[in-house]
């Protein structure tokens, strides 16, 4: 009876004992891993407790100063730099323009404007040569009649300037007439063998020479850098020195090698004229003559 009972009591307590194994958190052994329980005995502060605040992740906003930006003065304006003691002006005044900045078969560029936009001279110096009539057909198609109506000017540069395809020249412009950068020479148009296209300046850059040479006078230099630097850049960028290196390059007087001939002229044929018809023959007398 008393055996039976001890037995019992034995079977109790290993129960109690492996259920508080069970509920016990895991961990390293000795030490505690379940939180404390406020109010309770392992409070913090006890000798073998362990407590830790974790921080806040997230960073807290600074206020920011406001601040009035200074404002910016206005850009300081640099002439650009005297590169000589010429001042050029563009070609066309007044109207929006584009031109070819490429060769386009001879050392020329043709300045798209407006009809009647206004044609000045590019430097101070004296007009060279003048022609107020069109004289070119298509027909005959002479090289020295291409440029329609034009004027030129040899500047105090030593350089001569073309401006062609006019549709009529100022008054008053005539050869040894006396000019300044941006005088008036005459208006845009298509003269010439510009007659089929839009109005332009034929505008090209030569040496004087004898009007026989017209080939020199259409254009030697490539214009298409002056024109820019006339334009948005340096009006003193002078095409002196090029027009200088090309003339030493092929002399003063060079032949002609591109477009050179005329369209030949067609041969009359003399009309021909038809023969007299001979009279007729009529013989008399004879046997039958009258007795």
């Amino acid at each position: 009876m008393r055996s039976g009972h001890k037995a019992r009591l034995a079977a109790v307590t290993g129960v109690v004992l492996v259920t508080g194994a069970c509920a016990s958190p895991g961990g390293v052994a000795g030490i505690g891993t379940a939180p404390p329980v406020p109010g309770a005995g392992g409070a913090a502060g006890t000798p073998g407790s362990v407590t830790a605040t974790i921080p806040d992740s997230t960073p807290t906003p600074v206020p920011q100063t406001a601040v009035d930006r200074p404002k910016a003065d206005p850009p300081v304006r640099v002439p650009p730099p005297k590169l000589s003691r010429h001042t050029y002006a563009f070609p066309v005044r007044g109207c929006s323009v584009d031109y070819e900045r490429r060769l386009l078969v001879l050392p020329k560029t043709t300045i798209w404007a407006g009809k009647g936009c206004t044609f000045v001279s590019p430097v101070s110096g004296v007009v060279d040569e003048v022609n107020t009539k069109n004289r070119w057909k298509p027909s005959t198609d002479r090289g020295a009649d291409r440029e329609g109506r034009f004027v030129t000017v040899v500047g105090d540069d030593g350089v001569r300037y073309l401006g062609g395809h006019l549709d009529q020249v100022a008054e008053g412009v005539r050869p040894g007439v006396r000019v300044t950068a941006g005088q008036v020479l005459g208006q845009v148009g298509n003269s010439g063998n510009a007659r089929s296209t839009a109005s332009n300046l034929y505008f090209a850059i030569s040496w004087k020479t004898s009007p026989s040479l017209w080939w020199v006078r259409r254009g030697m230099v490539n214009p298409w850098n002056y024109l820019d630097a006339w334009l948005t850049g340096n009006p003193t960028l002078s095409p002196r020195e090029e027009m200088q290196a090309v003339m030493n390059r092929t002399g003063a007087t060079p032949r002609c090698s591109t477009l050179c001939a005329s369209k030949p002229q067609p041969t009359k044929r003399p009309k021909s004229t038809p023969k007299p018809e001979e009279p007729e023959q009529v013989t008399l007398g004879g046997d039958g003559g009258i007795g």
